[in-house]
């Protein structure tokens, strides 16, 4: 009892956050900005963590990958508020960290640098980067867009729970994790959709998270569906390969910050390209 009510707190209040600092958004992006900032800090951090066993990383190198993943962070923040961005100098905090991290291995002869510089360089891709993708999602659709799809990721997680402990008697990837169904796999999308369906027709919510047509709530559920199961997917993978529990322990209940958002780390990079090629190529047209 005690351990689910520590869930459900730590739970509510990781909502809570990220539901405030995108309502921001609409005046002010710092809340939302410093809260992705800690989440790719507290992420880079676990990876460190699970990959330390063979070696530990300094906390020298650790400084400049967070630099380097918040950098990236607002590299793409900068890109996508500048009307003319063709100049690239948002590229500028990418490319220095890429030019500091090589160099700094350089003067660092007793570790392997190869296993450090994968290391650093998977955090920035596996982390960094698609948080940095969800600043892309709301300069081409809105913030309340942005909204909808973490409602989507959660409202997946629970369907997905719901239907799997009834439902639940058919494994769909055993060998990474053991506990999923295809029951509860179908039952993440069917939630989604008949929540998609609910935003379209229900005046309120489609007022407030401004997505005017059917196609895109039903194509943005079942995009964010999919891509949240194989992020959840990948997190096993890596944990068990490495042969952790959690990626951490920062939040009561639930694990690292990894284990609350590795649905978002490839629910992030479908979903910009989703809305990317519904927007830019009118392949469902908006309005």
């Amino acid at each position: 009892m005690k351990n689910f009510i520590l869930r459900t707190i730590s739970g509510a209040v990781y909502v809570a956050l990220i539901i405030s600092s995108i309502l921001l958004l609409d005046n002010s992006p710092i809340a939302y900005n410093l809260l992705m900032s800690v989440f790719i800090t507290l992420g880079i951090n676990e990876i460190y963590k699970m990959t330390s066993k063979e070696e530990a990383e300094s906390w020298f190198i650790f400084i400049i990958d967070a630099m380097g993943g918040i950098g990236m962070f607002l590299s793409f923040y900068y890109m996508s508020i500048e009307e003319d961005s063709t100049h690239g100098l948002w590229l500028i905090p990418i490319a220095a960290y890429l030019l500091a991290r090589c160099i700094i291995q350089l003067y660092r002869p007793k570790q392997n640098a190869l296993h450090s510089l994968e290391r650093s360089f998977f955090a920035m891709c596996y982390v960094a980067l698609p948080l940095s993708m969800t600043n892309s999602i709301i300069a081409m659709s809105s913030p309340r867009a942005l909204l909808a799809i973490f409602c989507f990721i959660w409202i997946n997680d629970t369907g997905a729970f719901l239907t799997g402990i009834t439902l639940g008697r058919h494994k769909i990837f055993e060998r990474v994790s053991p506990k999923k169904s295809w029951e509860g796999f179908v039952g993440g999308i069917a939630f989604c959709i008949a929540a998609a369906f609910a935003c379209n027709y229900v005046q309120i919510l489609n007022d407030f998270f401004q997505i005017p047509r059917i196609e895109v709530w039903v194509g943005l559920s079942v995009i964010v569906a999919l891509a949240a199961t194989f992020g959840d997917f990948t997190e096993s993978l890596i944990k068990r390969t490495l042969d952790v529990k959690d990626s951490g322990n920062i939040l009561p209940g639930h694990g690292g910050i990894l284990d609350r958002i590795d649905s978002l780390l490839l629910v992030a990079p479908a979903a910009f390209i989703f809305l990317a090629l519904v927007i830019y190529n009118h392949i469902i047209p908006l309005q």
